[in-house]
């Protein structure tokens, strides 16, 4: 069986961060550390949390932990970025057709699950000031997507933006459905 490579951009976040080890007492103070390794199990307390951390210590966003920890890919999102990362909520998931998240969670999916996150995350960090109406962004699988705004309202590829979350490396947009690659 061929190995997948990571995404250059990943690769080269993973390579350019220092190995960071936790605190000794980051496990015992952040109960949400008590299963975690890698630079998500650094410990974050007096500054901005990652976006790994913020999504972690979702219940809203337990199936996008799932998803981005099928492909190991947490830690990725709990380095430096910037990023920003439209996050569906569990009924987004939900909502996709019945047994499309478990097929996705299938290590033989593990290409196209990849393919899924990867229309997710942008490798900047847009604040809400900069998504305009008709605005096309890229994505990381290389696929757009495009902003709908209205007022305060934004809207990207249908996806209501539910939440917005400043994170220490990027923005957290929580969405009320799955952006799916062209």
């Amino acid at each position: 069986m061929k190995a997948q490579a990571l995404p250059a951009f990943l690769l080269s976040l993973l390579l350019a961060v220092p190995a960071c080890q936790p605190a000794p007492e980051a496990a015992s103070d952040n109960p949400s550390a008590a299963n975690v390794s890698g630079q998500l199990a650094v410990d974050e307390s007096g500054s901005t949390p990652s976006i790994a951390r913020i999504a972690s210590d979702s219940k809203d966003h337990t199936t996008l932990v799932a998803a981005l920890k099928a492909v190991n890919w947490l830690d990725a999102l709990a380095n430096p970025g910037p990023f920003t990362v439209f996050a569906p909520v569990n009924a987004a998931f939900d909502a996709l057709p019945a047994g499309t998240v478990e097929n996705l969670l299938k290590p033989e999916n593990a290409a196209q699950l990849r393919a899924i996150l990867l229309h997710h995350v942008m490798v900047s960090a847009y604040g809400p000031e900069d998504l305009v109406d008709g605005m096309s962004l890229g994505m990381q699988e290389g696929g757009p997507t495009t902003v709908s705004r209205t007022g305060d309202q934004i809207v990207v590829d249908g996806a209501k933006v539910v939440g917005q979350v400043r994170a220490g490396n990027g923005w957290v947009y929580v969405i009320d459905a799955v952006l799916l690659p062209k």
